[in-house]
């Protein structure tokens, strides 16, 4: 017989009908094949420090977690293993800073079964009444740390977008079962929307608490929730000294970030007048490689004390 993919738990399902919300908000965030960032990432864990999130729903991640692609963490102290980073998808019902109830699945995105876990996503959606599922993730994208975040926020229905201008026309990239998820609750009339924050490539595979701050607003927008992107502050600000102390050291690196400054300007220029976007700066690939080069000097040689 097969395993049940989704378990729920009655004590949370019975918590989630007695808080009863007038508009039943869906988030999920996630640990993904793309989040750059760690933007999902912060966001689920910020959402979940709020307050004392009540189980709802888990799912058996054995069957959706490709161990072999995706490893976990364990952490080995001398002579014995001290702790194991242990996969989870699970659904929680927690509270926004004004205490209004929302539900919010948190944990590995799925490797494996995609559609059955979509499905099972539908089955939350229809029996506990969600009208909005919203999603959060960060995207890497040549643009330079010093300017203004921006996001792309899409999904099912054209009348829930914000009336911005897109930085994308037709694009084809490998698919996510976040994505999946959208596109599949499109297909059966369900609003969905995503925000996809526009992370700095150089700075993707790093936790970037700033990505997850304009998830969180762009989040409150959609949903009406007080999700109090103000608490990452002092972590975005320890995240900004820590870029700008390893810029000080390259001027290399400087370079690279004034032409991705350039290149974000003159991109927002044109567009703004209608005009055509010239060439000639350094692609995102060649900034990111500039980086990772940096970076791999800094962590063999840290700065002494003087």
């Amino acid at each position: 017989m097969d395993r049940p993919l989704l378990s729920w738990e009655p004590e949370g399902v019975q918590a989630w009908a007695d808080a009863a919300p007038e508009q039943a908000v869906l988030v999920h965030s996630l640990r993904g094949f793309v989040d750059a960032g760690r933007a999902g990432a912060l966001v689920a864990q910020h959402l979940l420090d709020m307050g004392e999130p009540v189980r709802v729903a888990t799912f058996d991640i054995d069957q959706l977690l490709d161990y072999r692609s995706r490893r976990p963490e364990m952490t080995f102290s001398v002579n014995q293993w001290t702790s194991y980073d242990e996969p989870h998808l699970a659904l929680d019902l927690v509270r926004d800073a004004a205490e209004s109830p929302y539900l919010l699945l948190h944990g590995f995105e799925p490797d494996i079964l995609w559609e059955r876990y979509i499905a099972a996503v539908r089955g939350i959606v229809d029996r506990l009444g969600v009208s909005l599922t919203l999603g959060s993730h960060g995207i890497p994208m040549a643009v330079p740390h010093t300017r203004e975040l921006t996001a792309t926020i899409h999904g099912t229905d054209q009348n829930l977008l914000p009336d911005l201008p897109s930085m994308f026309g037709t694009v084809t990239v490998p698919a996510s079962a976040q994505n999946l998820l959208e596109y599949r609750f499109g297909q059966w009339g369900l609003p969905a929307v995503n925000v996809a924050v526009h992370v700095p490539q150089y700075l993707a595979q790093s936790s970037y608490p700033q990505a997850a701050q304009r998830a969180l607003e762009g989040l409150e927008d959609l949903s009406g929730l007080d999700l109090d992107p103000g608490a990452l502050d002092a972590a975005a600000e320890r995240a900004t000294d820590e870029i700008e102390r390893q810029l000080s050291d390259s001027e290399d690196v400087q370079a690279l970030v004034s032409a991705l400054e350039n290149q974000y300007d003159a991109f927002h220029d044109a567009r703004g007048q209608g005009l055509p976007l010239e060439g000639g700066l350094p692609s995102a690939d060649e900034i990111a490689a500039e980086f990772e080069k940096f970076l791999a000097q800094e962590r063999r040689d840290p700065p002494t004390s003087g």
